[in-house]
This record gives C-alpha cells, sequence and structure tokens, in this order.
C-alpha cells in the first residue's frame, strides 16, 4: 500500500516531468476504478488540458488540470503509478493510461481493483477527503499539537496511527516501523501511555518517516510503479532477527492486515 513517503517521493518525482505537458489521448480500461464526478467522457475531460501542480494529501495523489478540474489518484492497498516511455502491450489490470504530448504516458494499474482515481472540479466531493487530519510530516503538527490530537484517540495505539483523521498518510507499513522505533508495543491501549512514550511515539513518527522519504528518493528513480520496502525494520520481516535485540520479529494478523514488531515486556503495557 503506498503511503505518505511512497506518494511523496512520486510527487516530487513527477512534479520534475508533467506540469505543463499537455495530454494528447486517455484511455479509461477499468470503469470501476474510475470515478467520474464530472460526467461525460474522461477522454474528453483530459485530452488538451495539461497538468498545473503535482500534490499530495495524506495518501492522495493530486494532479490539478489548466482547465480548473483535479485527477485525484487514491491507491489504497495494490494501485501503483507509472510514467515513462509507452508500454508495447496493454496489461489486464491498467486502469487508466494517459498519454503525454512529449512521447511518455502515465499509468494506473491496480492488481486489486481497490483504488479510486477520481475527476472532479471540487476535491470536497471525494469520499474522507474532507476528514482528512494534519499531515504527518507538517510543521504544524507539533508535539503539542500531537498530544492534544491523540487523547481524543480510543483503542490501540496502531490503529490511532492508520486512522487518517488522526494524522494524514500514515499506513499499515510505517505504523509498525514507528511503533518499533519508538519501543511501543503497537496492540497497547492509547490511554495506556506515559507522557515520555508519547514524545517517542512522536519523534520516532518524524524521524522514520523523513528517512524513508529520503532513502525512497535515492533507490526509486524511474521506477515509481515498485514498491521498495526491503530497507524497513521489522515490517514484512517476520522470524527475522530484530535489529535491536536480535530476538525473533514476530507477526499478528487481523483482519487481513499483518502487524511485526519486537518490543520488550515492559513496553507491553
Amino acid at each position: 500500500m503506498p503511503e505518505l513517503p511512497d506518494l511523496q517521493v512520486i510527487r516530487e518525482f513527477l512534479v520534475q516531468r508533467i506540469v505543463d505537458v499537455s495530454i494528447t489521448s486517455a484511455h479509461m480500461h477499468r470503469p470501476t476504478v474510475m470515478r467520474n464526478l464530472l460526467g461525460g467522457d474522461v477522454a474528453e475531460r483530459l485530452v488538451g488540458r495539461h497538468f498545473d501542480n503535482v500534490l499530495r494529501r495524506g495518501k492522495f495523489l493530486l494532479l490539478p488540470l489548466s482547465d480548473g478540474t483535479h485527477l485525484v489518484i487514491n491507491p489504497m492497498l495494490a494501485g501503483r503509478i507509472r510514467y515513462g516511455r509507452p508500454l508495447t502491450r496493454h496489461r489486464k489490470r491498467d486502469a487508466l493510461i494517459i498519454r503525454l504530448d512529449d512521447g511518455n504516458e502515465l499509468r494506473y494499474h491496480d492488481a486489486k481493483d481497490m483504488g479510486k482515481v477520481y475527476l472532479t472540479d471540487d476535491v470536497s466531493r471525494i469520499p474522507t477527503f474532507d476528514s482528512l487530519g494534519p499531515e504527518a510530516t507538517a510543521p504544524e503538527l507539533s508535539l503539542d499539537v500531537f498530544r492534544q490530537r491523540l487523547k481524543k484517540q480510543r483503542g490501540e495505539i496502531k490503529r490511532a496511527l492508520t486512522r487518517q483523521s488522526f494524522i494524514a498518510g500514515i499506513g499499515n507499513a510505517y505504523a509498525d516501523e514507528i511503533c518499533w522505533r519508538a519501543g511501543i508495543y503497537p496492540f497497547r491501549r492509547r490511554s495506556s501511555l506515559s507522557d515520555d512514550e508519547v514524545e517517542a511515539l512522536y519523534t520516532a513518527m518524524r524521524d522514520v518517516l523523513v528517512e524513508a522519504i529520503e532513502t525512497l528518493g535515492a533507490r526509486v528513480g524511474h521506477a515509481i510503479d515498485k514498491e521498495v520496502r526491503d530497507f524497513l525494520s521489522v515490517h514484512g520481516k517476520a522470524g527475522q532477527p530484530c535489529p535491536r535485540c536480535g530476538s525473533a520479529i514476530s507477526e499478528v494478523k487481523r483482519e487481513r492486515r499483518a502487524t511485526h514488531f519486537f518490543v520488550g515486556r515492559a513496553n507491553r503495557g
């Protein structure tokens, strides 16, 4: 699932390449993925326009168009965005293919058909968009603001971190990394955290996300459709030694979501 670091790197890559480049054709192959909130034909709405910018909000990628409308991508679990020279064949799960007048293409591929691509003149019409909390890396999200917002959250700390109305941009993988970095058991109740643990969680969140953006920026290159997670400390590494203590990393699966962790008993709450 693309999360804040993945999408931030994609944004930084695309903003240097597609801004002010005109769209020459658009082909929608999987209507179940497309949400055309403007009505009419998608291709007619896109062809002849150009991208004014590339933005990110939480786990949404926003592509403002020259006519004031927006193409917005929410990749969800398995959505991938490819940019480059046109492929010689159509892949079964390619949902939207946009050709640009510089000879390149922008292609949205979704192996699960769970993601969504919106075409709208009002981003507030996109489900959950207006309810997003502050960006996890935003300067205005100070420790004090984080504390106050966290007090309103109920349940387990990992679930709070992935709640987009609390903080935008964190998903399953990076929530594991943040909890591990902070030394906090991900299934602890939010109410059990001490003031020092809340500060550790906040610091871990900022450090993990910033470091991930730097790592991905250096490694991804043109392959923005490839998920790079091998550098993470615990997520996806069940049974491997914990980088901090050498003990085996544990895995718990709930509701089709795997959590990977290792913390000492003292931090289990």
